[in-house]
């Protein structure tokens, strides 16, 4: 039975005919097999079919292991249906039993022991059992083919290596810590010489790279920073600088001093190109959740959780807290509120939120964060090589947060009642940044304060507005009244001179009743010329009708009609009230009368019990004596 052994290399098939027909009985095997004399001796090469590219290699290579004929075997093995008592070697079990499963070919499969030496000799002495191929090629083919491979089994793409975020998101925090160090001590240090110069220029970077310019104060005058500073800055740092009251340093502190502003410089300028490495990798490999909560914070996550696999595997309530563990178990421990966000709260949209809408965009915000990691993590972007697929557009990796974006800030228009504000990112329908364009919005103009409102003080001076003449006054409350002496008037001083409180009663309420009278002559006798008014704060005004510009002659007599009319009106209303007035005191007072007849005539029964018992003990003393 001829005896053939198949083997798969990162080249491609290779078939092998044995010379011996009992070579997999022999026991020198692994002796023979050692040179590579002795390998050629053993066996020939019958046929040989290279992959056409590397994503062929891995397709065939994946399929291999896991038991599968790919067509491209299969069609190599259709050529031995002629051939009949053949025996196939094969170094896996599982494609050893695929292969029986081809309709059409009588081959005996061989997956035993007794195949691993001769496997191993042939991996050992393949570029010389094989014409035509290079040692080096087998090398690298090998190599490439191991690595993408691996690749596949871990489903895993160079595009998303998230290690890289997370150490660059680290080196940033540090940065930033360090850099703010270096920055104070550079104004402390240069301070004592030109201290002025810290109030006008803010700016860590453009302070340092004045001091590289400039050194010595002494030199800023004859110094151009017009290429660091804007001219108005620059005119104000020369001008301090010539009436500085800084010390003096030499030329070996000068050099110190400015050999810390080139660090400052040096990691400013390092800072921003990291900040824009960072941003490149989070597009690369996390762009929905970059499109939804930005570059920083998205890092922060990912850094956070460890990986991107495991933040993606997070539900949207731990995204949402992510980072305010303490709070979180502190607010479990006690029995209060959970916190409502954590690292996601320093994203644009929950900024733009105000008061209670900040927790529900939160949780919005963490919902649909969840939904684009899992897009970002499961995705098979940067595969398109190895798997013959297409690699999508930008457009395409982030359409899943572009839609969540435009959704939440439709609703967080809707909860605000605003348009939003410019910062953060916006992100059209299509996936292009576009400017943000609010719709219509009303902005009503804000209550001015009316000063034609206020009232006017007493003291003021009389105001005279296009030749009318207002005359203020104000009236003073008399404190003591004479009372008239009316009818109703001498008994209510009749009744009343019996006790003092009764009397005081009556004269206040009389005093009462002249002021309104007094009020109502003002207003009714103040003749056809005058009008009584009352400002706000109480003072009374009366304005010249003379003054007004004159009508016609009609107006004017049913003028001075409707004024008769209301003057006769006003002193039949005060006759009125007083006669109600009158009689209402009559009836106080006499009720008052009442109640002191009757209190006066108890204190004299209690007079005449207390005048009897005083007898009665006079008596029976009498006659105990």
């Amino acid at each position: 039975m001829t005896l053939l052994i198949l083997t798969e290399t990162s080249a491609g098939y290779a078939l092998f005919k044995a010379r011996d027909k009992t070579l997999l009985k022999r026991d020198d095997l692994a002796k023979d097999a050692e040179t590579v004399e002795g390998v050629c001796s053993l066996m020939k090469l019958k046929q040989f079919k290279k992959f056409g590219s590397a994503s062929i290699a891995l397709e065939e290579a994946a399929a291999l292991t896991e038991g599968k004929v790919t067509p491209m075997l299969s069609g190599m093995l259709n050529d031995l249906k002629g051939e009949k008592k053949i025996s196939l070697a094969v170094a896996d079990p599982k494609l050893g039993n695929a292969i029986t499963k081809i309709p059409g070919l009588q081959i005996s499969p061989i997956s035993d022991s007794t195949t691993a030496d001769l496997y191993r000799a042939i991996r050992e002495h393949l570029p010389s059992l094989i014409p035509g191929v290079m040692p080096e090629e087998i090398g690298t083919m090998s190599l490439g083919l191991s690595h993408s491979l691996s690749r596949h089994k871990l489903k895993f793409s160079p595009d998303k290596v998230d290690t890289m975020i997370i150490q660059a998101i680290a080196l940033l925090d540090d940065l930033d810590k360090e850099l703010n160090t270096y920055a104070m001590r550079v104004k402390e240090w240069y301070g004592w010489h030109f201290p002025e110069m810290a109030r006008i220029i803010n700016d860590n970077l453009a302070y340092s790279r004045v001091i590289l310019s400039v050194g010595m104060r002494t030199s800023a005058g004859t110094t151009d920073l017009s290429d660091i500073l804007p001219e108005e800055i620059e005119g104000a740092v020369k001008a301090a600088a010539e009436v500085s009251m800084g010390t003096e340093i030499t030329d070996e502190d000068l050099d110190n001093i400015k050999a810390l502003a080139e660090q400052v410089v040096g990691f400013t300028e390092y800072r921003q190109q990291l900040s824009s490495y960072l941003s490149a990798r989070m597009q690369a490999i996390a762009p929905n959740l970059t499109v939804l909560v930005g570059e920083l914070v998205g890092a922060r996550l990912i850094a956070h959780a460890g990986s991107l696999m495991n933040l993606a595997k997070s539900p949207a309530s731990t995204v949402q807290i992510l980072g305010a563990e303490k709070a979180l178990f502190r607010a479990l421990k006690t029995k209060h509120d959970t916190p409502k966000y954590g690292l996601i709260y320093h994203a644009s949209l929950i900024g733009q939120a105000t008061g209670k809408n900040k927790g529900k965009i939160a949780r919005m915000l963490a919902t649909k964060a969840t939904l684009g990691l899992r897009v970002d993590a499961l995705s098979d972007w940067g595969q398109a090589g190895e798997g013959g697929k297409e690699e999508p557009t930008e457009e395409e990796k982030m359409s899943v947060g572009v839609e969540g974006r435009a959704m939440l800030e439709r609703r967080l228009r809707g909860m605000e009642g605003k348009p939003l504000k410019a910062s953060g990112v916006s992100i059209g329908p299509t996936g292009q940044r576009q400017p943000i364009q609010p719709g219509k919005w009303e902005i009503k103009e804000a209550r001015k304060y009316n000063a034609d409102a206020d009232g006017v003080s007493a003291d003021a001076q009389p105001a005279v507005t296009n030749g009318e003449s207002s005359v203020k006054a104000s009236k003073k409350r008399k404190l003591v009244e004479e009372v008239d002496d009316a009818p109703s008037s001498k008994a209510a001083k009749a009744t009343a001179s019996s006790t003092p409180a009764t009397k005081a009663g009556a004269e206040r309420s009389a005093s009462d009743d002249d002021d309104e009278d007094d009020e109502d002559d003002e207003v009714a006798n103040g003749g056809d010329q005058l009008i009584a008014k009352t400002n706000l704060n109480g003072t009374a005004e009366r304005v010249d009708r003379s003054a007004a510009p004159p009508n016609d002659a009609k107006a004017v007599n049913g003028e001075a009609k409707a004024s008769k009319d209301e003057k006769r009106r006003h002193k039949e209303e005060k006759a009125a009230r007083k006669a109600e007035r009158a009689e209402k005191r009559a009836k106080k007072e006499a009720k008052a009368n009442g109640n002191g007849a009757a209190g006066s005539g108890k204190k004299r029964k209690v007079d005449d019990v207390e005048a009897g018992d005083g007898g009665k003990k006079k008596k029976s003393k009498k006659g105990s004596a």
